[in-house]
This record gives C-alpha cells, sequence and structure tokens, in this order.
C-alpha cells in the first residue's frame, strides 16, 4: 500500500541524506537556515540531502544532531552502533516518583495543608540546597514529590482569596523547580505538564513576579523544542515583558530582576535564529536591568543578577557561532567566582568550552569541561552540548586530546572504564 506519510527515519531503512531533510523538516526549518547554522552553503545542505554528497565527518555529524536537537545520534545516522543520547540526559532514579506526585489526580490526601509561610521557608531551602548541590537533581528530586503535594493542599484549603493566591504563587514556584528536575530527562510530556500547570498557576496567583518566573521557564522549554517553536517562545517572553512594563517604575528588585532575565531571553532566541543585531541589543537592555540590581543580587531561580551578564554576552556569542567573540567575552569577564550557583557555574563553563571549540582551540574546550564537571557533575551528564564535545574529541586524531576526552567521557558515564 502506497502512502503520502513522512517516512519516519527512527525505523524506517533510508540514508543519511534522507535522515536529515526528515529531521530538519520536522523542525520547521529550511535549507538557509540550516546551512547558516552550520556554516555551510544552501547548495551543500542540498547535495547531501538528495545523496550527491556521502554522509561527512564524525564533527560535521555531531554539528547536525546539535542543531536539529536529535535525540540520538543514531535517529541521524542511520547506525545503531552510534547510538548516543545527545540532548536527553538518562533517566533520573527519581523520576518516577516526581511523575507520580505530577500525575496524581484527583488529589487524595486529606491531611491538613502546611502553612503558606511553612511552604514558603521549605523553597528557600530547596533553592539554596539545587544551587549549592554539585548533584541537584538528586537534592530537589527527594524534596519534590512532598512539596508537589502540600503545595496542591495549601491551595484546595485555602480560606480566602488572598490565600489561595499566596497559595497559587507558591505551587507556580513548586512547578518551576519541578522544571530544572526534569530538564533534558526522557520524559519530554511530563516536563510540559509541569511547565502549563506552572503557568495556570502563576495567572492565578496574580503576582507579577511569579507570572514572570513562570514565562521565563515556558520560554526556555519552548526554545529548547527546536526552531519551530522559537516563535512561541517569543510570544510568551515579549507578551510578559509588556504586561511587567508598567510595574517597572515602582518595582521591587524580584520584579526587576525577572524582567532582566526575559529581556536575555529574548536575546538568547534571537541569537539561536542568528539575528546578531537583535540578539545583543535585547542583552544590552538586560544589561541596563542588572546595574539597577545592588552588586549582592542573585536571582534564586533565573540567577539573574549584574555577574551572571558576563556569563550571558558568553552564551550569546556562542550561540552566534562566533569563536573568537566567545572568547574574547569569556576573558573579559571570569564570572564563575561570582555565580554563587553551582550548577550555573558548571554550564557557564560549558558555554566557554562551546567557544574554544568554536575557535578551534579542542584543548582549551576540555580543559573547561573537565572545570565544569569539578563545579558540577550530573550538569555535563545532562547537557548535550557538553556531550557532543566529548565524543567529537574522543575520536581526535591527537592522542592527548583522545585520552583527556575519553577520560572525561568515562567519569560521566558515556562510555565504560
Amino acid at each position: 500500500m502506497t502512502s503520502d506519510a513522512t517516512p519516519d527515519p527512527v525505523v524506517e531503512p533510508v540514508v543519511f541524506g534522507q535522515r536529515m531533510q526528515i529531521l530538519r523538516t520536522r523542525r520547521g526549518m529550511s535549507r538557509t537556515v540550516l546551512a547558516g547554522l552550520l556554516g555551510k552553503s544552501p547548495s551543500w545542505v542540498k547535495q547531501v540531502e538528495c545523496g550527491r554528497l556521502q554522509m561527512p565527518k564524525l564533527p560535521v555529524i555531531l554539528r547536525i544532531a546539535e542543531v536539529l536537537r536529535v535525540g540520538d545520534l543514531a535517529d541521524l545516522t542511520g547506525d545503531q552502533s552510534m547510538s548516543v543520547a545527545m540532548f536527553t540526559g538518562p533517566g533520573h532514579p527519581r523520576l518516577p516518583q516526581v511523575r507520580a506526585a505530577i500525575d496524581a489526580f484527583p488529589l487524595a490526601s486529606r491531611h491538613p495543608a502546611p502553612s503558606t509561610r511553612h511552604l514558603r521557608a521549605r523553597l528557600v531551602r530547596a533553592w539554596q540546597a539545587r544551587h549549592s548541590a554539585p548533584n541537584h537533581r538528586d537534592v530537589i528530586g527527594a524534596l519534590l514529590p512532598e512539596l508537589i503535594q502540600d503545595a496542591q493542599l495549601a491551595v484546595l484549603q485555602a480560606d480566602s482569596g488572598r490565600e489561595r493566591r499566596t497559595a497559587q504563587g507558591l505551587l507556580a514556584e513548586v512547578y518551576g523547580l519541578s522544571q530544572f528536575f526534569l530538564a533534558y530527562q526522557p520524559d519530554p510530556a511530563l516536563l510540559w505538564r509541569a511547565v502549563e500547570r506552572g503557568m495556570v498557576a502563576a495567572q492565578e496567583s496574580e503576582d507579577p513576579h511569579v507570572i514572570g518566573v513562570a514565562a521565563w521557564l515556558a520560554t526556555q522549554a519552548h526554545r529548547d523544542s527546536g526552531h519551530a517553536h522559537f516563535d512561541a517562545a517569543d510570544a510568551v517572553n515579549l507578551a510578559t515583558l509588556r504586561y511587567l512594563e508598567p510595574f517597572l517604575p515602582d518595582a521591587g528588585t524580584d520584579v526587576l530582576a525577572i524582567t532582566g532575565a526575559l529581556r536575555f531571553e529574548a536575546g538568547y532566541t534571537a541569537a539561536r535564529r542568528g539575528d546578531t543585531g537583535t540578539a545583543w541589543r535585547y542583552w544590552d537592555t538586560a544589561r541596563a536591568v542588572a546595574e539597577r540590581l545592588s552588586g549582592d543580587y542573585y536571582h534564586p531561580v533565573t540567577s539573574f543578577s549584574r555577574a551572571v551578564m558576563g556569563a550571558h554576552a558568553v552564551t550569546i556569542a556562542v550561540e552566534l557561532h562566533s569563536g573568537p567573540e566567545s572568547v574574547r567575552q569569556a576573558t573579559a569577564a571570569d564570572v564563575t567566582a561570582a555565580l554563587p550557583s553551582r550548577p550555573r557555574r558548571a554550564r557557564h563553563r560549558i558555554e566557554e568550552a562551546r567557544g574554544y571549540q568554536l575557535d578551534g582551540q579542542p584543548e582549551a574546550a576540555l580543559a573547561t569541561l573537565g572545570k565544569a564537571y569539578e563545579a558540577a557533575p550530573e550538569t555535563i551528564l545532562y547537557n548535550g552540548y557538553a556531550r557532543r564535545i566529548v565524543l567529537e574529541e574522543s575520536e581526535s586524531r591527537n592522542q592527548s586530546q583522545r585520552r583527556r576526552a575519553s577520560e572525561l567521557a568515562v567519569k560521566i558515564g558515556m562510555l565504560a572504564a
């Protein structure tokens, strides 16, 4: 029986070029856009997809997988011996318990809800633990099941409209904490349930800061879903910035910070699109907000602060695929000591490593990934960019680079010891 359906490259025996075309089309990406992100010409992309050029070498394959957000390298190559998870980390042992807490319906527990003051104190401690832990999913994964249930109970048992709005704000924050646990794990549907429930709870809270945080998290979830979702990321982000604008003249510190964080996210998405001018313009507007904050302020969810703007500059340059500018920004603002969050420091090191890789300095990239591992091993484990660099360099012709990459791959569980 004939069919007009698009073949599934995961299960059907199609060649590399066809797989690349199918995966590109699913992402809603044109050949021109893919070519620009790869540093190639549209005609090169067409020739690969049409089979007139052979499957490229591993470094290019890894770059294609990164741009197309391929979950497993084998989905792109068709070679099951190259089955390597790219942008999805392993399922955490605590994932089933967190999933059960999020999916529980109706809420069967009848024990009295804790006070909103008690819930707030627990959330403060949870965020502090998340930032200080080298393996933050271990820590927050243990806390989340009870936090989710208790925050839901607080909403259900609220005695007044004001108390209910406060409880909704706390519930939204719990769902936000859940998203840090769920990100890059093999259950995207669960992540999206947390995103959407967090947005609903935030809206019910009527709290501008809570609404801003939920939008910040939703923006990231849309953008991480791939090029076809960038418009959705911008829609949520820019609408929330418009909503926050009237509050800014008299805004407290947290509302200012989430506004700055959202402005940067708009620049981040623009950089992923390859729009240099817009990306740096939003970075500038975010920096202007950061300058209104005290030097020791650090937003507990987004990490927004004066110090983080240097790290954000590296991210913009990397997403624009400018190796020299990435390295320049990293050199100009060594902010790792000023970032109190271990996962955030590790992520910044990974961004620096990407910059060194783009600049043709693989040894420096691997050394920087080693520093990221020291800060927070789990962050590398779940980061597709770090995994791509390690995998690529483990195939290097340079014996020293190959050895260092292989040692790091063993540490983070990509290769057997």
